[in-house]
């Protein structure tokens, strides 16, 4: 079984299941939404808009070449459904991540926490922005268009503005990249203690 993290394209957003394929929650302010007709058209026309005008806007994870899981994100100006929460606007140097999904048979695999670090991981390489702010759920069902609390906390967000409901998370991109340098580091030096060393090295020192 193969599983490899990607960019999010117009093909893969063809193929992701329902609801999410025609969810506009984040798209359209609440009066646009409930005139749309074709919410599938209007979803593709919303990521072609984002990705002709800002560039990629989201990661999915593929096993067997399937779309499982996937995250989306871009800058508020591109997300009039964020407008209506408690906690908005989110912050000047903050790109908002919107929907973090994975399919019920692959999840508890880690696969959330993969997209996460994958969308850093573009943002600290395109430059310019300083954190990822998200409206969480305090509820956690999971079956929402907001990520829940629990698992932004788990991947690496701190409560920015409270609130009772929807409060705004935030992940410093310094920070996420600081922790990851570390961690590599750790480990090499965890692998390099562990590796044997050279034959030639062990003869010569028991030559001495």
């Amino acid at each position: 079984m193969s599983r490899k993290v990607t960019r999010l394209t117009l093909d893969h957003l063809e193929e992701l299941a329902a609801p999410c394929r025609s969810c506009l929650f984040w798209e359209m302010d609440p009066v646009r939404r409930g005139r749309v007709a074709d919410a599938c058209a209007e979803k593709d026309a919303w990521m072609s808009e984002v990705l002709r005008e800002w560039g990629s806007c989201g990661r999915v994870v593929l096993v067997d070449d399937v779309p499982v899981a996937h995250v989306v994100y871009a800058p508020e100006a591109f997300v009039p459904g964020a407008a209506g929460f408690a906690t908005a606007p989110a912050s000047p140097d903050a790109v908002l991540l919107t929907s973090v999904h994975v399919h019920p048979d692959h999840r508890g695999g880690g696969l959330g926490r993969m997209l996460i670090q994958a969308a850093a991981a573009d943002l600290v390489r395109r430059g310019g922005f300083g954190a990822i702010e998200a409206y969480g759920d305090v509820r956690g069902r999971g079956d929402s268009c907001r990520p829940a609390v629990g698992f932004l906390a788990g991947v690496g967000f701190k409560t920015h503005r409270a609130h009772p409901t929807t409060p705004r998370m935030r992940m410093d991109l310094r920070t996420s990249v600081r922790w990851r340098t570390e961690v590599d580091a750790a480990i090499e030096r965890l692998v390099g203690a562990l590796r044997p060393a050279p034959k030639s090295t062990r003869a010569s020192r028991s030559a001495r």
